[in-house]
């Protein structure tokens, strides 16, 4: 049994309800977990493993996950750690995956942590959850890059399967 750490940076809840996910299959294998946002961490000392999850937001991860990453980077080399993507450019396979995702790649590029474990996963796409602003931002990406524009459009990308095998890798590490 193992004391784990999932942190998160969600802007429209999808990242949210990963983390959520992975932390109820790894209690179910015994491990002991808290589930935290990346603006109230606990302290880390305790934990066995911490993995940081993260959305992006018009191309971006949040500017929080890299001052947490800076602010606690030796903390986090002493420990089993990993980190997550969520995105919906994700939603495509030939950009599901770390090193063929960019904004993963862009992430790397970034930091000078290195996670052991990571993982993409594809978002949520709702436009009736954004506001005015976002909904034509994400409209016009996804026109630009061949998805959905549809306002009435609600569909999640979430490949379920990957997530829970994602589960399984920090159960194992």
């Amino acid at each position: 049994m193992k004391n784990i750490l999932l942190i998160f940076s969600s802007v429209h809840g999808q990242t949210r309800k990963i983390t959520e996910q992975l932390a109820q299959q790894l209690r179910s294998l015994g491990n002991t977990v808290v589930v935290a946002d990346i603006k109230a961490p606990p302290a880390l000392d305790e934990f066995d493993k911490i993995i940081i999850g993260a959305s992006i937001r018009h191309g971006k991860h949040n500017p929080l996950v890299f001052e947490f990453i800076e602010r606690h980077q030796a903390l986090l080399s002493q420990k089993v750690n990993g980190f997550f993507s969520v995105s919906l450019v994700a939603r495509k396979p030939q950009k599901n995956t770390p090193e063929t995702n960019p904004y993963m790649q862009a992430f790397l590029a970034k930091t000078s942590w290195q996670p052991q474990l990571l993982q993409v996963f594809g978002g949520n796409l709702n436009y009736q959850g954004y506001n005015a602003m976002d909904r034509n931002i994400i409209r016009f990406i996804m026109w630009i890059t061949k998805g959905p524009t549809d306002p009435m459009t609600k569909v999640e990308y979430t490949d379920w399967q990957k997530v829970q095998e994602f589960g399984q890798l920090i159960h194992q590490a």
